[in-house]
């Protein structure tokens, strides 16, 4: 980490500093695959992540600050951090936040197999590996959809908790193999888990992409060692609050905007 001092915690300290007081929760919900924190500033999502330390906090949160939601990011309950994070989003992941500070928003990507799709972090990111060599190492931490079309042009290594095909690589190999990558692609759910300031500092010489939803949308993250985020804003909640509620795979499209930011 940069510029946050030496302690894990710095970062989320600071991220949950950053909402100011007075912002109050209106609404949430843990969802099967998405959770959302709606609040007097917006709405906030993040992957719904199970396991760590049994829930200790269920009680109302409506009506409570929204700052202190936001510090259950801290909770070794991951279900609680899910929520914790989608507090942050609902601070941080705001157009009138992200758009003075250069932010794109869904704008079509072209694909190599003539498809287009709406902003992917790793097309966006292809050029600069491409343009480094074929000999690049790129790792992806997470199994993301479509990801082994990145061994058409780099070195890939993906790292994931429960490896399920002939890519994946288990995670504490992240050890070995994030000090010498070229180019890092960290899943957003790193920040629930606590994983994400082991891996900035592992991944140091590394150009690194935060990806998905559960992405803080703060630039505070690139004084920590991220170059580039790809999250979200919601921009549809009630849209976004159906499709939590209804156990929906895929918010994108109506109801998110997938959202890019430059260091």
């Amino acid at each position: 980490m940069r510029n946050l001092g030496f302690t894990p915690w710095a970062l989320y300290d600071e991220l949950i500093a950053g909402v100011p007081d007075g912002v109050l929760v209106r609404d949430l919900c843990l969802g099967t695959h998405w959770s959302y924190v709606d609040a007097e500033c917006g709405m906030g999502v993040a992957f719904t992540t199970t396991g760590g330390a049994v829930r200790a906090d269920k009680g109302d949160w409506r009506g409570r600050p929204l700052r202190e939601m936001a510090a259950l990011a801290k909770s070794w309950c991951f279900e609680e951090a899910t929520l914790g994070i989608a507090a942050l989003n609902a601070w941080y992941a705001r157009r009138s936040l992200l758009e003075p500070l250069g932010a794109r928003f869904d704008e079509p990507v072209d694909l190599p197999d003539g498809t287009r799709r709406s902003l992917d972090a790793f097309e966006m990111v292809r050029p600069q590996v491409e343009a480094a060599g074929s000999d690049s190492q790129v790792v992806v931490v997470g199994h993301f959809p479509h990801v082994d079309r990145i061994e058409e042009y780099a070195r890939l290594t993906v790292l994931e908790r429960r490896c399920s095909g002939p890519l994946d690589t288990p995670d504490p190999a992240c050890e070995y193999v994030l000090p010498t990558a070229d180019f890092t692609f960290m899943t957003g759910v790193t920040l629930i888990n606590k994983t994400a300031p082991r891996l900035l500092e592992l991944a140091t010489r590394s150009y690194v992409t935060l990806v998905g939803p559960s992405v803080v949308m703060a630039p505070l993250l690139f004084e920590c060692g991220a170059d580039f985020l790809a999250g979200s804003v919601v921009a549809d909640p009630e849209k976004a609050a159906f499709g939590v509620r209804n156990g929906a795979g895929q918010l994108f499209g109506e109801a998110l905007s997938m959202a890019a930011l430059r260091r």
